[in-house]
């Protein structure tokens, strides 16, 4: 038996449902794995399970932060040690479920990224320099001081451009460094680790139905209670999917329309980032939601997860999936 399960997959496949009755078939807690549901009053646009879900099955680390407060991976991984132990003493199994996989990755593997207080002062120099001469710029920057990570990073990716300078300047050492030093620790953690896909075309459209319906639910109005409620909102809450479009046109900068458009099209990115990251990952066992029946991908979870079925022949029976 391992130490715990993740069901993660890109934005919009569907882990809410098949999460909440696994958990129930065998008596596990969930734990949210996704960077924008630890903020309060932020639920409609990042499709936080609803109250009648989480009486179902107890979940962790939703709802429980102030969205002018920011988060760091690091706190993550301490925040998700504590809930493990807690819920592995009450002889119940995490299950880890979202679709952040830094968060992931530095729970299961370590994350030895160091601990720096953001540099604001370089931030916004390096942040005028894009504007004024092009991220072009500041990933030329980076190039000089990192070029492992420069080179898997696309200029326009300025954050985290900025924050791989800002590790540099702060340590001396890169963070292509500290990511090769993280590689040859062992895990941290067993897993059992499940995914859930769709064609791009499906979960394209299911994407763009999700805002529509977002919208829809009052995806607007929480940006305007947020905006009311909270002075500053923090870097991260502001990356946060829709809320960041929806502040631009309600600060005049853009139509409604166009800010629905821009939330679609970055929700799209966004999942095609997702699978990205789910093609590079070892020993995940995919499932195609569109071709499988529910029922059927339950069954076969437990069937692995009580051994009944060897967990290695089925990883290599489905790494060939074609996602």
């Amino acid at each position: 038996m391992k130490d715990l399960i993740v069901l993660t997959g890109p934005t919009a496949v569907g882990k809410t449902e098949l999460s909440l009755k696994l958990a129930q078939k065998i008596d596990a807690e969930i734990i949210s794995a996704d960077s924008m549901q630890i903020y309060q009053q932020m639920d409609i646009g990042t499709a936080k399970a609803s109250e009648t879900e989480r009486k179902l099955v107890k979940h962790y680390l939703i709802d429980f932060l102030s969205p002018e407060a920011d988060y760091s991976v690091s706190q993550f991984q301490d925040d998700c040690d504590l809930i493990i132990n807690e819920i592995k003493a009450r002889n119940k199994m995490p299950l880890l479920v979202g679709g952040t996989h830094l968060y992931l990755r530095a729970l299961l593997e370590g994350f030895m990224l160091p601990d720096i207080e953001p540099d604001y002062q370089l931030r916004d120099g390096l942040e005028k320099m894009a504007e004024d001469q092009g991220t072009e710029r500041v990933h030329q920057i980076l190039a000089e001081r990192d070029p492992k990570t420069a080179a898997k990073l696309h200029p326009n990716d300025l954050r985290r451009v900025i924050r791989a300078i800002e590790i540099y300047e702060q340590t001396g050492k890169t963070k292509s460094f500290y990511k090769e030093k993280q590689e040859q620790r062992p895990p941290r953690y067993s897993a059992y680790k499940f995914a859930l896909i769709r064609s791009r075309e499906n979960l394209y459209q299911r994407i763009n139905q999700r805002v529509e319906l977002m919208m829809t639910d009052g995806l607007l109005e929480e940006v305007k209670s947020l905006l009311k409620n909270y002075e500053n909102l923090s870097d991260t809450a502001l990356q946060a999917l829709g809320y960041k479009e929806l502040i631009s046109h309600l600060n005049g900068e853009i139509s409604l329309d166009k800010a629905v458009y821009e939330i679609k099209k970055r929700s799209r990115h966004f999942a095609k980032r997702q699978l990205t990251w789910l093609r590079k990952e070892e020993n995940l066992i995919v499932f195609n939601i569109e071709r499988e029946e529910r029922e059927d991908i339950l069954k076969t979870m437990l069937k692995l997860i009580k051994g009944e079925k060897d967990y290695e022949q089925e990883y290599q029976k489905r790494n060939k999936i074609d996602f």
